[in-house]
């Protein structure tokens, strides 16, 4: 086995794993709640701490 193989094999490994990864983001219906849910974490903060302080999403307060 010369390093050609190796290269070749390593190559047809690398493309194997890039379209597992593209068919586990793309193909798989159950992730998409999963997915849209992450996407809202880094709000999720920012949202806590206006209710803490009893403001509305635009800084204003709420009306009580």
């Amino acid at each position: 086995m010369d390093i050609n193989n190796l290269r070749a094999i390593v190559t047809v490994v690398s493309l194997l794993t890039f379209l597992g990864i593209v068919w586990w983001a793309y193909g798989v219906k159950g992730n998409k709640k999963r997915f849209e849910e992450a996407a809202m974490l880094p709000f999720a903060d920012e949202e806590a701490d206006l209710a803490e302080l009893g403001l509305d999403r635009n800084g204003q307060r709420k009306a009580s």
